[in-house]
């Protein structure tokens, strides 16, 4: 945990807003610094502030009875009621941290009371507190004060009692530190210097030889009563050991010789009963190619008929046709056997024709002498 700024305002007898900033210089380099003043400067009120922004409560109201009283606007409140910081004539204070948690985050812890409206004769109203990661921007808790704690003192790593009494100790109250447990004292040394990794890798060296205690502890009762044996013994015994081991090395190597030939035989009968069955693959193939000469002799003669398969497909297109042609010439045989026999009568009709006609022409020619001697008479 790192304090970056602790800012206040009309906090006791420090009026207005008033901001240190431990990350601006001068103090962002100095090593060690005091707070100083006259009394009633406010010292102890930035001291205050502090704590009122990180655990809402401050060491110094802790010594005050709360049966005295304060008189307030309408009410009295308690002495020791942390609402008594506000100023005196002011409406609202608040108390702010800025701080490096033991995640690495960077916080904003805020702690804030005001009156009603926030005039100087308005009720006193109930204080508020709330963490902010300044990393994210996210507000972690506001309102709930419980839930404030919680997230606080996880991120803050101390608690109130352990921030008082080892950080932020009140005046003459630095004997708390002193006087308390080894146990107490110890936690909050381990959280303020972080050695607690320390402790746990103690634990765990003790358990560590816990365990290895108990460990010897049964294999010496296994043991039983077994004594070490005289180093003569011992040699000879080393000596038949690394004798066995040789023998070891050997049997191992033969062991490996021996796999090297089993593999080897496994692979032979492998590669045999591949061979094998390629072999009862080829009969088989041999003997169905044998049963398929026929079908061989007839896919050979379709190949042969191939090229001539457009003609027997064009007969069978055409068989109708000459059917029809068939019909046809038939019909016109008949047609010219009639014409034939028409020609043969007209044929002789005409000889007959022409023998009268030359007939009568050899006639006209014996009868031409009388008739030009006709004529002439």
């Amino acid at each position: 945990m790192k304090i970056l700024a602790i800012r206040l305002k009309n906090l006791a007898s420090l009026a207005g807003e008033q901001i240190i900033d431990f990350t601006a210089e001068p103090l962002a380099s100095a090593g060690l610094f005091a707070i100083t003043g006259p009394t009633g400067a406010g010292k102890s009120t930035i001291l205050d502030a502090l704590c009122l922004a990180l655990f809402g409560s401050t060491p110094r109201l802790d010594s005050v009875s709360p049966l005295n009283k304060v008189p307030d606007v309408e009410a009295e409140i308690g002495g020791g009621d942390e609402r008594n910081l506000l100023r005196r004539g002011c409406g609202s204070g608040y108390a702010e941290v800025d701080f490096v948690g033991v995640d690495g985050h960077r916080y904003r812890a805020r702690w804030e009371v005001r009156r009603a409206k926030e005039k100087i004769d308005g009720k006193l109203q109930a204080s508020s507190q709330s963490l902010t990661d300044l990393d994210s921007g996210t507000l972690l808790a506001s309102g709930k004060k419980r839930e404030f704690k919680e997230l606080l003192e996880a991120r803050l790593g101390l608690t109130l009692a352990q921030f008082t009494r080892a950080v932020l100790l009140a005046q003459s109250e630095f004997s708390a530190f002193l006087k308390a447990d080894d146990n107490e004292r110890g936690t909050l040394l381990e959280k303020l210097t972080d050695t607690g990794l320390y402790s746990r890798l103690g634990q765990a060296a003790f358990e560590a030889a816990k365990q290895a205690k108990e460990s010897l502890t049964r294999l010496e009762q296994q043991a039983g009563g077994l004594q070490p044996l005289e180093p003569g013994q011992r040699e000879v015994l080393e000596r038949e050991h690394q004798a066995q081991l040789e023998d070891l090395r050997k049997l191992q190597q033969q062991l490996k010789e021996l796999e090297a030939q089993r593999q080897w035989l496994s692979e032979l009968q492998r590669l045999e009963n591949e061979r094998e069955a390629a072999r009862q693959q080829l009969q088989d193939a041999e003997g169905e190619r044998e049963s398929l000469t026929e079908a061989r002799r007839i896919l050979d003669l379709f190949d042969r008929l191939a090229p001539q398969r457009h003609r027997f497909l064009r007969q069978q297109e055409l068989e109708p046709l000459l059917g029809k042609a068939a019909d046809s010439l038939a019909r016109l045989q008949h047609e010219a056997q009639s014409l034939q026999q028409r020609l043969d009568t007209l044929q002789s009709e005409c000889e007959a024709a022409g023998n009268d006609l030359r007939a009568a022409e050899q006639a006209r020619q014996d009868a031409e002498p009388r008739l030009v001697q006709a004529r002439r008479e």
